[in-house]
């Protein structure tokens, strides 16, 4: 027997949204939604860039904003082939509209998010109901992965993004009584959804949606399927927007049709190459954090996927097989980090929103409950974290980070509570309640990692750095690799005896780096003996080793994780 919609089945009473009450709900959404905008921007200024994605994609950005080339990527002026040039371009764009920072760095990944949320409300609305929708987007913007992601200068986002355009706009084609025009133009979009997947990311742009759709005709036995894709106009459309960058780069620079599709993508899936490996069931605990404050209707919103519609598509079925399919490839994937499985949480939040359309407010209230069970676990907890410094440079931080733990895990708490004292009354406050705590415990947490990533990054050095370095000085980075300060510092630095994943354009270029220790020894030596100032950011094994051999060299900054030295006794400028 089908489930009735909440809104007629408590009781025999209508407990939920009414015809009446929707316009006014509305109206409370669009301006919590305005609320929700400026926090969401204003959080996107609120944090250092830490490494090494947030510093690393920033600077490859600085770097084809300053350079204007917009065809060779490269990071710390090496080559750096590993991902497509989007988000990239994107930022650097930025760069040159705002000038360089934080915000301007985040500014693609916060619009990603809350382009995403915005097309989930409208596919929800489409093919389901207005309520759906506008509770879809309620979700997703409060599910902790997706709000924290949307922070995070990462290319997880705009894949994410722009994969969820591809399936937004196939689901809104095939809903029943579309115009064939109209479906012939959601179709197309999907097309650019997958060019510009690819765009963002590589290959599974179009191969993880091409799986799913295979999977899901499989499924329904819906061949007929294949005839509604407009697979000539879409190919085309296709190669007109993902094709010119990879034939521009491949002309540019022959070595990188084999080092991208081959290293990259085969290898990368069948092999640890990138030491990226993890257990069979990495994915799962961050599913069940990423989800949260939803995680307590997640299985029933699975197994109420399955169910059929009365009609010949079956949404929630597509939605389900998208989310399944994705978890499982990047599951049995050789290569694993967190942000790989980004792309289906727009597709759950969907799934929950019908769920929650039409359940009783006791599944709310489970929900509600175990969400605040884990924040007054949190809470409880709190106290502990200054337990995971490793030293003594670290406890403060750590100290810092306790208390945003405890205000985090103390607003979702609110929030939890408050929607399960609403759940029988007022069902819609109370998933706007759970989403409100939900969405401040995130940012809390985020915007409380503050001071660690500030030590993570080396931004409290910068100063000094500066003040030691002239246009002419040279810097190098010595068995390591800084990923944020080259964006700080707005210049390169010179690598000695660490290559990692800049390894292959390194190979193509090697003037650029000094494998050698040696060699970088006897060059300090020579420009100290010279007169010629240099600054070197040191592992702090290696300063203990080159102090051992006494070298040259003026302490300007330390910490746990680095040594920057000069090659003067004093700095350069001072007496």
């Amino acid at each position: 027997m089908a489930t009735k919609p909440f809104s007629t089945r408590i009781n025999g009473t209508k407990e939920g949204m009414t015809s009446t009450s929707l316009p006014y709900f509305k109206a409370i959404i669009g301006f919590l939604f305005i609320m929700f905008c400026l926090v969401w921007l204003y959080a996107l200024e609120a944090r250092t860039l830490v490494p090494s994605d947030e510093g690393r994609y920033a600077e490859m950005a600085r770097e084809m904003a300053r350079t204007n080339d917009f065809i060779t990527l490269r990071l710390n002026g090496i080559k750096y082939f590993e991902k497509p040039p989007l988000q990239t371009w994107l930022n650097a764009l930025t760069f040159k509209a705002f000038s360089l920072g934080e915000w301007q760095a985040r500014l693609w990944t916060g619009l990603c998010g809350l382009f995403t949320i915005a097309m989930v409300v409208y596919t929800g609305r489409r093919i389901f109901n207005v309520r759906t929708g506008l509770i879809a987007g309620v979700v997703l913007g409060s599910s902790i992965y997706w709000s924290v992601s949307s922070h995070v200068n990462s290319l997880d986002m705009g894949l994410a993004t722009t994969m969820t355009l591809a399936l937004c706009a196939f689901l809104l084609s095939q809903h029943d009584g579309t115009h064939p025009r109209v479906q012939r133009n959601w179709i197309l979009l999907c097309w650019a959804g997958m060019a510009l997947a690819v765009l963002s990311k590589g290959l599974i742009g179009i191969v993880l949606p091409g799986a799913v759709l295979i999977l899901y005709m499989l499924l329904q036995h819906d061949r007929n399927l294949w005839r509604h894709l407009h697979i000539g106009k879409g190919l085309l459309l296709f190669l007109v927007i993902a094709a010119p960058w990879f034939v521009l780069v491949s002309i540019k620079n022959p070595e990188f049709p084999h080092f991208f599709f081959i290293h990259e993508h085969f290898q990368r899936f069948t092999s640890t190459v990138h030491h990226r490996e993890g257990s069979w069931y990495y994915f799962i605990p961050l599913l069940l954090v990423g989800i949260t404050p939803w995680l307590g209707t997640l299985g029933q919103s699975l197994w109420h996927g399955w169910r059929l519609a009365p009609t010949r598509f079956q949404p929630l079925r597509l939605l389900l097989i998208w989310s399944g399919f994705i978890f499982v490839f990047f599951s049995l994937s050789s290569s694993k980090l967190p942000g790989y499985i980004l792309p289906i949480i727009p597709a759950l939040a969907l799934l929950i929103a019908h769920y929650l359309d039409r359940t009783s407010f006791k599944s709310l209230a489970w929900t509600a409950g175990l969400f605040s069970l884990c924040c007054a676990l949190g809470l409880g907890f709190a106290w502990k974290v200054p337990a995971l410094a490793k030293n003594a440079y670290e406890l403060p931080l750590y100290q810092q980070n306790a208390a945003w733990v405890a205000a985090a895990t103390a607003a979702g708490l609110a929030g939890g509570l408050l929607a399960i004292w609403l759940a029988r009354r007022r069902h819609d406050w109370a998933v706007l309640a759970l989403a409100a705590g939900g969405f401040l415990c995130g940012q809390l947490l985020l915007i409380g990692h503050e001071p660690l990533g500030r030590y993570k990054a080396g931004i409290m050095h910068v100063p000094a750095i500066q003040a030691a370095l002239a246009p002419d000085t040279p810097l190098y980075a010595v068995g390591l690799y800084e990923q944020a300060l080259p964006f700080y510092l707005q210049r390169t630095m010179t690598l000695v005896e660490y290559a990692d994943e800049m390894a292959f354009g390194l190979e193509q270029e090697p003037y650029l780096w000094l494998p050698s220790r040696d060699t970088f020894i006897a060059r300090w030596n020579a420009d100290h003996a010279d007169g010629k100032a240099a600054v070197a950011i040191l592992r702090p094994d290696i300063y203990i080793d080159m102090r051992n051999k006494e070298v040259p060299m003026h302490i300007i900054g330390q910490d746990p994780r680095r040594v920057i030295v000069t090659n003067y006794i004093t700095t350069p400028g001072r007496p």
